[in-house]
């Protein structure tokens, strides 16, 4: 069994606890789902957010899993995609790399064109 990483991004309709914890829950659910990853498959979980979001830590949404977690903040780049959101998760899986399911979802889609047409 391998270590993979599924990559996840959203965007978040504003600066507030709960937008943010909506916009994670539904991210880590759809990630979860589309891999058919199951929580004790979860090795650890990274969270960033941009600049403009730190109303809440969106590993809170997830705490439910018992699994480690942890958030950083987005490198400030001017004419990055605002009010985005991203997680990693590190699964344990014997899927190949070709098998993961990278999920874009609301505004974020922009950032994967090359996803188009995957499961979200």
């Amino acid at each position: 069994m391998l270590v993979r990483g599924i990559r996840g991004a959203t965007t978040v309709e504003a600066n507030s606890v709960e937008a943010i914890l909506e916009a994670t829950r539904e991210l880590l659910e759809a990630m979860l789902k589309a891999n058919e990853v199951d929580v004790e498959q979860i090795a650890s979980a990274l969270f960033t957010t941009t600049p403009d979001l730190n109303a809440e830590f969106p590993a809170l949404a997830a705490r439910h899993l018992g699994v480690a977690l942890i958030c950083a903040a987005e490198i400030s780049k001017p004419g990055a995609l605002p009010m985005c959101l991203r997680i990693l998760l590190h699964v344990n899986t014997d899927k190949a790399a070709s098998e993961i399911k990278h999920i874009y979802l609301r505004g974020a889609r922009v950032l994967r064109p090359d996803l188009e047409g995957q499961p979200s």
